[in-house]
C-alpha cells in the first residue's frame, strides 16, 4: 500500500513540474519575416512601436544561452564589443537607435542598417536569429532575471546579464 501511494504521490509531483521546453529541431517561431510595413518605417531616433509580436525565446533561458553562443560564433562582438559598443552601438544601454521590440531586433539582423549594420538574412536561419534576439535584448536587462545567461568566467569586465536591473530602452 505504501509502494502505491508512493508512486501515486510521484506521479502527481510529476505532472505538477513546470518545465520549460527545449526545443532542439524545429522551424523558427515565425518561420516568415515580421511584418514589412510596421518596421521598415522605423527611423534612427524615431519613436518606439508598441510590441506586436512575441516571440517564445523570451521565456527560454535554453535558448536565450544558445543566442549568447551564437553571439559570440557569428563575431557579433567583433563590432559591439561584448555589448558594451566598439564599431556598432552598444546593446547593453536603455538608448535603442531602431527600436529594442523583437522584431525591431529582428529586422535589424536579416536587413541590416545603414552606415554599418550588414544584412544577415539568408546567410543565418530563422530560429537562430530569434534566440540571437532574445539574447541581445538580455543585454539591456528587458528579459527577467531567471531567464538571463549566466556571465562566462573568462568575462569580468562587465556585469552579469544576470546582474542587471531591467531597463526600459527609449
Amino acid at each position: 500500500m505504501r509502494a502505491l501511494a508512493a508512486l501515486a504521490i510521484g506521479v502527481l509531483l510529476l505532472c505538477a513540474c513546470e518545465r520549460e521546453q527545449r526545443r532542439f529541431s524545429e522551424v523558427a517561431p515565425s518561420s516568415g519575416r515580421p511584418e514589412r510595413a510596421e518596421p521598415s518605417t522605423l527611423a534612427a531616433g524615431g519613436p518606439s512601436r508598441p510590441a506586436t509580436m512575441r516571440h517564445p525565446y523570451d521565456e527560454n533561458s535554453w535558448a536565450v544561452g544558445e543566442g549568447k553562443r551564437l553571439y559570440q560564433a557569428y563575431n557579433c562582438n567583433g563590432c559591439h564589443a561584448n555589448g558594451g559598443g566598439g564599431m556598432g552601438p552598444a546593446l547593453m544601454d536603455a538608448t535603442w537607435i531602431y527600436g529594442s521590440e523583437p522584431q525591431n531586433v529582428y529586422t535589424t539582423i536579416v536587413e541590416g542598417r545603414p552606415n554599418g549594420m550588414p544584412s544577415f538574412g539568408g546567410k543565418i536561419p530563422d530560429q537562430q536569429i530569434w534566440q540571437l534576439v532574445a539574447y541581445v535584448r538580455s543585454m539591456s536587462g528587458q528579459l527577467r532575471a531567471d531567464i538571463r545567461p549566466g556571465r562566462d568566467d573568462h568575462m569580468r569586465v562587465k556585469e552579469s546579464e544576470m546582474a542587471r536591473r531591467r531597463e526600459r530602452p527609449r
